[in-house]
């Protein structure tokens, strides 16, 4: 699927801002990626609460309409004080905006899950007949020049819809407690060098890292490594590449400092997941690495998987190959706009980790771009945008919102920030209570010497 970007020029941002009252936009729904289709559109955009439908004409108009009430396919009218029809620009693409208030509030939005966005029961309807087309009329609930608005061209460019959130939209109190100094950093450091797993068969818990490609698991080890190397490094292959940039199954222990001892944590790399099968990680794969069967720099191959008689497979691994938590890394900027094949395997691959009792965690990434203005991740907390996406991926992925944790990795900067730092480090702690919990289920051995 092609790249989910906005078509809005900075100029037309700008105008909209103006319109709305100084909001930040965030695209949940582009037609010509997702499709012209209703059923499409009120599935990424219903409960999603204010938004704004923009249309694109080949005249060069800019126009749309605004709503400040949920989308839920109620079937009928959603009354509507606040919402209103606009331009932003006119033929040939000229600045000019304009703005058409409802005049009937209680017939603001018709909601039929049948309809695109449409607007006083079809001042407005775009996405009209499933297509890229719009559909205008001047009635009683918007009365306007039906030229003025986008030139009597009705044929569609691009549609798309975004998310209309309050700029300063932060709780006054963050909703998780976090200490945020150098001597938490320090502590928390120090309590992962000093985990030990109580079974002395299992010397290092292993943590196998899941996600969709270029959603930052490898940037994940590369960041976790950099906070206790004490610079910025990259040890494992990472980028923004459309196909997996990890094509091995890697095991990566974390060393304290350059020439330390290892750490008790492993992070097992893999393959991106992608939305086509035959690409990217197989779930049929998953077992096979759960149960410790995969040897590290195993080359994966989509076609075929791993099985008995395969060169390097491990016939007898023992616990301590195998895995003990998995952490599954999600852009937290895409999750409301995973293809739905996408989204499927997720879920399959959250049965089949299940199905081995093995804990499991959500590290959502890139924190710091869902909300524009969240410039301190110290506010990671009081963002009332990432607090929504981490309850939207816990209702995606069917997981407890306790077992998903915002984390930023260090994706461009050549220095470490101590913010940064605890963020990392608190996912990584709470990755080794979880598989402490699963180890819990092994019987104790007592050590040697007490025998």
């Amino acid at each position: 699927m092609a790249d989910v970007k906005s078509r809005l020029t900075q100029d037309e941002v700008e105008q909209l801002q103006h319109l709305l009252g100084s909001r930040s936009l965030s695209l949940l729904y582009k037609a010509s990626v997702h499709g012209y289709n209703a059923s499409i559109f009120h599935a990424k955009c219903d409960a999603q609460g204010p938004t704004v439908a923009v249309a694109y004409n080949g005249s060069g108009y800019v126009f749309g309409g605004f709503t400040n009430q949920c989308y839920v396919s109620s079937g009928g009218y959603i009354k509507d004080e606040k919402a209103f029809l606009f331009r932003v620009k006119s033929k040939e693409g000229v600045l000019s905006p304009l703005k058409i208030p409802v005049k009937t509030a209680t017939s603001a939005i018709y909601d039929h899950s049948s309809n695109g966005p449409n607007f006083g029961g079809g001042a407005l309807q775009l996405l009209d007949q499933n297509a890229a087309a719009a559909a205008t009329s001047s009635n009683d609930n918007y009365t306007f020049n039906v030229a003025d608005l986008h030139g009597n061209d009705l044929g569609l460019t691009k549609c798309e819809v975004y998310r209309v959130e309050d700029i300063s939209s932060f709780l006054e109190s963050p909703w998780r407690k976090i200490t945020w100094t150098t001597e938490e950093r320090g502590k928390i450091m120090e309590e992962i060098r000093s985990y030990k797993p109580y079974l002395n068969s299992v010397p290092q818990i292993r943590i196998l890292v899941l996600g969709p490609v270029g959603a930052g698991k490898s940037s994940f080890f590369n960041s976790v490594n950099s906070v206790f190397r004490g610079y910025v490094t990259s040890q494992a292959l990472a980028g923004s590449d459309n196909a997996s940039m990890t094509t091995q199954y890697r095991t990566y222990p974390v060393k304290d400092g350059r020439d330390g001892k290892p750490l008790p944590i492993i992070l097992c790399d893999t393959m991106g997941i992608e939305e086509k099968s035959g690409t990217g990680l197989e779930i049929d794969e998953v077992p096979n690495i759960i149960k410790g069967h995969v040897p590290d720099r195993y080359q994966f191959n989509p076609a075929a998987t791993l099985h008995s008689d395969s060169p390097g497979y491990v016939k007898t691994p023992s616990l301590k190959d195998q895995i003990h938590c998995v952490a599954f890394v999600i852009d937290g900027c895409k999750i409301e706009i995973l293809p739905e094949k996408l989204e499927d395997k997720l879920k399959q691959l959250r049965r089949k980790v299940n199905q081995f009792g093995i804990p499991q965690l959500v590290l959502l990434t890139k924190v710091d771009e869902i909300c524009s203005t969240l410039e301190d991740v110290k506010c990671v907390y009081n963002s009332k945008a990432v607090e929504k996406q981490m309850r939207i991926t816990a209702e995606k992925l069917g997981i407890p919102l306790a077992q998903i944790v915002p984390v930023k990795n260090y994706c461009s900067e050549l220095d470490l920030s101590c913010d940064v730092d605890i963020l990392l480090l608190s996912a990584v702690r709470q990755l080794i209570r979880l598989a402490e919990s699963y180890l819990d289920n092994f019987p104790f051995e007592r050590p040697k010497e007490e025998l």
